[in-house]
């Protein structure tokens, strides 16, 4: 992530363009895809042709390729390092309303380790290995030559963006960048979370003996926690909404005979936490959907 000099071009060269816009093209000509943020270090909205998923499915980017919108489109999915592209009309007009400047860690080949509080740098000081550092306005940013999947909440102030994220551009940092160690990739492992069986976490009506509960049936036990799965999964806004939904779903259909096990809940909850839910926040979501159906 080095920064060459640019040459100057036309009258007034570099200086004549927004500060953001001249560390964008800096960047951009370090192989490093850039967008604008707005205040609140937030991304602008979709142009019109996409707002509301016109577009099918482009916010999410997760199989459409580069945004290809003529304005700052789509979040980390607009970031780029073409400059027609950054300075182009619809680019310019979002670069004179721009706070700072973001880049897409993962398509630069980059991870970066979000610490958001002393005592996460305290913890990255005692447990990663040494690579570029760069200060924020909490705590830092420790940056790994290697891509992976982001990760949100990993541990307590701790986040890792990488592919299908964007950070904020501070400044070059300080000290050698180093690969991406196996230490940093295991973050984003999640454990099962602990639940207990449905037997005893969900108060269940006894069946009559000898009639076999019709839950049980394999393909649509998997069926209804596999479509439970899919709902959140493609989920791309009111994330707790959706969970909860799903798990009320499950819950209404299977939580009355007993036939749901600790490995169907952990998929819901490793489903759930895959979208950026909490452990806690998935607890709460079945726990509030078992109460909803006096279960």
């Amino acid at each position: 992530m080095t920064q060459p000099t640019l040459t100057r071009r036309g009258r007034g060269g570099m200086n004549a363009l927004p500060e953001p816009l001249r560390t964008a093209l800096t960047l951009a000509a370090a192989s490093v895809p850039v967008l604008p943020l707005r205040a609140g270090k937030a991304p602008f909205g979709n142009c019109p042709d996409c707002t509301g998923n016109a577009c099918g499915g482009r916010p999410n980017m997760k199989s459409a390729g580069p945004c290809r919108c003529p304005g700052v489109c789509h979040a980390w999915a607009a970031a780029t390092t073409d400059p027609a592209v950054l300075t182009s009309p619809a680019w310019k007009a979002a670069w004179r309303r721009a706070v700072c400047v973001a880049y897409h860690p993962g398509a630069a080949g980059l991870t970066v380790v979000d610490l958001d509080n002393a005592a996460a740098v305290d913890w990255a000081r005692a447990t990663l290995p040494a690579t570029r550092t760069v200060e924020t306005t909490r705590g830092e940013h420790w940056i790994y030559r290697g891509a992976m999947t982001s990760h949100n909440n990993v541990r307590p102030g701790v986040d890792l963006k990488s592919t299908m994220a964007y950070a904020r551009w501070l400044g070059p940092g300080t000290g050698t960048m180093t690969d991406l160690p196996d230490v940093v990739r295991a973050l984003a492992v999640k454990e099962p979370p602990t639940v207990r069986p449905a037997s005893r976490s969900v108060s269940v009506p006894a069946r009559s003996v000898g009639v076999e509960c019709p839950h049980r049936t394999p393909a649509f036990l998997e069926r209804g926690i596999a479509m439970a799965e899919q709902r959140i999964t493609a989920a791309r806004s009111a994330i707790h909404a959706t969970v909860y939904g799903a798990f009320l779903a499950v819950l209404s259909t299977h939580g009355r005979c007993g036939c749901l096990t600790d490995t169907h809940i952990a998929r819901l909850f490793n489903a759930a936490q895959a979208k950026g839910e909490t452990a806690r926040h998935c607890m709460d979501a079945w726990n509030n959907a078992s109460t909803t159906l006096g279960l």
